[in-house]
């Protein structure tokens, strides 16, 4: 059994495109006293934004998808273990999820950088994946767009991020961040605003 959603009444959100409306404090609720369908439901569901939210975060990380995955997971994990310890306080629980993930994306960003050391080793096959150009490129229009990003205010950052790059909705976006979604939709469309301006500027230099 799976359970996907709340009581009646409860703000619920969706985490994936189609899926059914879920409520993650109530799911997040039941878990704490025992019920292992709603930890199972519950583990799912962060894990979908999560992962989301990992890649957004980690994108321009060497292996960025592996070490989202991986990240996603120990997340997971941490939540599971600090669940007992969870106390509703008035907060989402996506703020809560949402916490622990920035602390664990962070450390996946320290550990990269550590682990950015010259190699001479030779590849044993040849690359079939994009050329020189191509990388070139791809590599231009992402460092582009950080360094537009990286001027913006921090909450504009962290909510397209989790808006546009990890594809929350408006929702979830205000439940990661304590804010409605009407605010988030506003908030949205200045940020974006400002980044318009910023690439205005960019092309004009």
């Amino acid at each position: 059994m799976t359970v996907t959603s709340g009581p009646p009444g409860a703000i619920s959100h969706r985490t994936e495109v189609g899926g059914p409306p879920v409520d993650l404090g109530w799911l997040a609720a039941r878990a704490i006293e025992g019920d292992t369908a709603a930890r199972d439901s519950l583990l799912g569901h962060v894990r979908i934004v999560v992962h989301r939210y990992c890649r957004a975060r980690l994108g321009r990380l060497p292996g960025s998808e592996q070490t989202a995955d991986d990240v996603a997971q120990e997340v997971c994990l941490a939540v599971l273990s600090a669940l007992p310890r969870y106390r509703d306080e008035g907060r989402p629980f996506e703020a809560f999820v949402f916490g622990i993930a920035a602390h664990k994306v962070a450390d996946a960003q320290r550990a990269a950088v550590r682990a950015a050391v010259p190699t001479q080793d030779i590849p044993e096959t040849p690359d079939a994946g994009p050329g020189p150009e191509e990388h070139a490129v791809r590599s231009s229009e992402a460092a582009i767009a950080r360094r537009l990003l990286d001027l913006l205010p921090d909450h504009q950052r962290e909510l397209l991020l989790l808006r546009v790059a990890a594809g929350l909705s408006a929702e979830e976006t205000g439940a990661a961040l304590g804010m409605s979604s009407g605010a988030v939709r506003v908030a949205q469309h200045r940020a974006l605003a400002r980044l318009r301006v910023l690439a205005a500027a960019e092309v004009a230099t």
